[in-house]
């Protein structure tokens, strides 16, 4: 009885190796430029905000500005994630929420 669940188990865990592999001879798309139209962040378009108090209107136009996905404030003490997202518009603020830095991550 017990090899017939372990035989069952590497079966299952072979079927679902086998979903994973990619046959395509295409070469991988950037799925955030293909599911949306738009490109990657362009930090220097959203330079206009360094000096402005932070505020959800400004966060939404130089989002838009930058070409950016997603856009967040980063407030000196915050904890963020260390991962590199080319559509996410970072603006990095001080401790009275002016906008000090612009960059893409």
């Amino acid at each position: 009885m017990p090899i017939k669940f372990m035989s069952l188990g590497a079966l299952a865990t072979i079927a679902m190796l086998a979903g994973c592999s990619a046959t395509s001879s295409e070469p991988a798309k950037d799925p955030v430029a293909s599911e949306s139209g738009h490109g990657r962040c362009e930090a220097s378009a959203a330079e206009f905000a360094v000096g402005k108090k932070a505020s959800p209107e400004l966060l939404d136009q130089a989002r838009t500005r930058a070409g950016a996905q997603n856009a967040r404030f980063l407030k000196p003490n915050d904890m963020i994630t260390l991962e590199y997202r080319s559509d996410r518009l970072n603006l990095n603020t001080d401790n009275d929420l002016i906008v000090t830095r612009a960059s893409c991550g």
